[in-house]
Parts: C-alpha cells; structure tokens; sequence
C-alpha cells in the first residue's frame, strides 16, 4: 500500500520524503475516518431512523434513544484508524501515538456503548416486570462501575504498555488505599442490595429521616446517595449506607393502606364534666346520632338501678349519664357514619390519663385518603365540628388563660 502512495505521488512530481509521506498518510487517516463519519450519520443513521418510525424495536429503541448508534459509530471510527496506521504507518514515534489513541479511543467509547445498552436493557426489564421494590438505579451504577474498572485498569496497561494482568497484581499491594478511597462506594453498593432485598426503600416512598433533615419523597436511589426532594422542595442527599446503619421512618405502609391515621385529643376542662339530667337526655335524643345510644342506654341504667334498689336521692348511687361519655359516643357515631372516614380500620375515642391541661379525649381513626391535602382538609373539618358541639354537652375545652 505505501508502495502505491510512494507511485501515486511520483506521479504528480513529488519527492516522497519521509515529512511527505507522513502528512499524507496523516491526511488519509483523516479523511477516510471523515468520509466513515458522514457515511454512517447521514445515510445509515437516516435509514434506522425510518426503520424505526414504521416499527419500533428495541434495537432501534437502543440505537436512537440511549445514543448507541454514536457511540457504535466512533468505536468503528477509531478501529478503522488502528487497521490503517497498522497498515500505513512504520513502527516509531507516530505509530506508537496513533495506536495508542486509537485504542484508549475505542475503550472509552466501546464503554460509553456498553453504558447505553446496559440502560436500555434495565429499562426494557423494568417495565416489562414492574418490580416496584428493585432498586434498577443501583444495579445499573453497579454494573457501570466494574465495566469502568475494567476499563481504567486496560488504558493503564495501554499507557504503560504493560499487561492488564501486570496491572491487576500491582493493584495488590494498593489494596488498602484502595478500599479507602471507594469506601463509600462499597458500602452503598452493600446498602443498595439490602434495600432492594428486604424492600425498605423505592422510589417514591414518603421517607422521615430527621437526622439529614429529610422529610419527603425518595425520586433518585443512586450507588452513592439517595435524594429526598422535601415538601418545602428543597431537596436532601442522603449516603446510601445510611438507610441501612441508621433508623428512619417509611410512610409506604400508611400509603398503601389506603388510610393515613388521625391521633389527635382535645382537652377538656374537668370543672365541666357532669352527670345528664332528664331534661339533657331529652334535649340530646333529638340527634340523630345520639338517639339510638341515649335510648340504649337509659333503659339499661333504668333495669340496673331498679334490680340493685339504689336511692337516686344520692348522686353517688347507681349507674348514671355523664357529659363527656356522650360525648365520646356521639363523636364515635359521627366517625363511623363520616363519608372520608376509612371504616375498614380502627375507629376509637378514648380518654387518656389526666393531667395539668385536663381530661385529653383522644381522636383514633383512619382516613380514606392518603392525599396530604386532603387529609388535612378532613381533620381539620372533623374538629370543627367537635369543638362546635362541645356546648351541647355543658363541656368546655381547656384553654389557659
């Protein structure tokens, strides 16, 4: 072939020197790894794309979507310029350099290819399985990081143009720096498999970690980290291996539930509790959710205090009607018959010990919405009420005043 140059420019009346010969075979190199650049981007990449438009396929997906065929295009490129310095170019300084450039070149964009299908295949996999616990994120990086290890190990070999395995052995010895300087990313490559595996975190859960000040949704699991965008929209990092060595809190259960708890008490004056009189059971049989629990129970206390023979003289003697125990049953009807409120779950009003603040009378039931907005709007709306009806018993909150 250098025969053919060495005529070829004999021809045209010149002195084949060996600067002569080394800027047209540089000028070679050069145009025909252009004329490969055109050829590939404007006829066969034009055509993929029309294959692609009438079918879509994941080999077209693949070379389109995640950049393959460009990648594809310049590890071709560069093979093409390592077979013509092989075939142009004597053993010496410039051989060396182009052959060298040409291979790290076809490493590192043979890698950059190896990337785009990896993503494309992950993608591919998860959508197809829908697998809500796996953690794709953290095997994609995972298996990017030993292919880029891989990679960084053979240009090492190329630049010192040793062997891969002289390299490896050398590695050896640096053990120790080594595992100092990824120590993060071997603990959250050991963090990831545990979260995917024991299904503690997705993206998308509703996290509480107050320690990194992480209060929202997960939206990126990555080898390294994970971040919370918070419901201020501030977003929080957080170290992969944190979720595994530290506590925090999942609110995935409550959302898959389908209801978000309210546990909430108000606090009633002790000075306001009292027993019902004729003339308050009267008054409070004209609810309707009161009617059937007031007629329930009067004709129980009635046969209970007739059987005993208590003297009802005496408010200390017998069974009778309190305030705050209508209440607490009027404010259960209420809960069971509201439209928001999840009646598959625990619906409860209890008193709880008493304190400096009064009598707290405690609020348990489930939403049946996990919308934030929402379920605020629905407690909010269900106390309103209470506070409302409180003067209906005689029973006043307390407030320090």
């Amino acid at each position: 072939m250098k025969q053919y140059l060495i005529n070829f420019l004999k021809d045209f009346g010149i002195e084949p020197t060996f600067l002569v010969m080394s800027i047209s075979i540089l000028f070679i190199i050069i145009l025909t790894a252009v004329l490969i650049h055109l050829l590939l981007h404007k006829i066969t990449l034009n055509s993929i794309k029309k294959i692609h438009h009438k079918k879509k396929n994941f080999l077209t997906s693949a070379l389109l979507e995640e950049n393959l065929f460009e990648r594809l295009s310049l590890v071709f490129q560069g093979l093409v310029v390592y077979w013509q310095t092989n075939i142009w170019v004597v053993e010496g300084f410039i051989y060396e350099t182009l052959i060298t450039i040409s291979l790290i070149w076809i490493v590192v964009f043979g890698l950059l290819a190896t990337y785009s299908l990896i993503d494309k295949t992950f993608k591919t996999l998860y959508n197809k399985t829908k697998i809500p616990f796996f953690d794709m994120q953290t095997v994609i990086q995972s298996i990017k990081l030993i292919f880029g290890i891989i990679c960084l190990i053979y240009i090492i070999s190329i630049l010192m143009d040793k062997s891969p395995v002289a390299i490896l052995s050398g590695l050896g010895a640096m053990s120790a720096v080594l595992m100092l300087v990824f120590k993060d990313t071997i603990l959250g490559f050991t963090a990831g498999l545990q979260l995917s595996t024991n299904k503690m975190v997705q993206i998308g859960d509703w996290i509480e970690m107050p320690k990194y000040g992480a209060d929202g949704d997960v939206f990126d699991i990555g080898l390294n980290v994970v971040k919370v965008r918070n419901f201020d929209k501030t977003i929080t990092t957080i170290p992969t291996y944190a979720l595994v060595s530290d506590s925090f809190k999942n609110w995935r259960g409550m959302r898959e539930s389908g209801g978000r708890r309210i546990k909430r008490a108000i606090k009633i004056d002790l000075h306001s509790i009292t027993f019902l009189n004729e003339d308050d059971i009267k008054r409070l049989e004209k609810a309707n959710f009161l009617a059937p629990y007031l007629k329930e129970k009067v004709n129980e206390i009635k046969s209970y205090n007739e059987s005993n023979k208590f003297d009802l003289s005496v408010a200390m003697n017998g069974r009778r009607l309190t305030n705050i125990g209508t209440l607490r049953a009027y404010i259960l009807t209420y809960l069971k018959n509201h439209p928001n409120i999840n009646k598959d779950m625990t619906i409860m009003v209890r008193q709880l010990s008493p304190d400096e603040y009064g009598i707290p009378l405690e609020i348990y039931c489930f939403t049946s919405t996990t919308v934030w907005a929402d379920y605020e709007n629905i407690q909010s709306d269900i106390f309103d009420h209470i506070y409302s009806v409180l003067q209906e018993f005689d029973i006043k909150p307390y407030q320090y005043s």
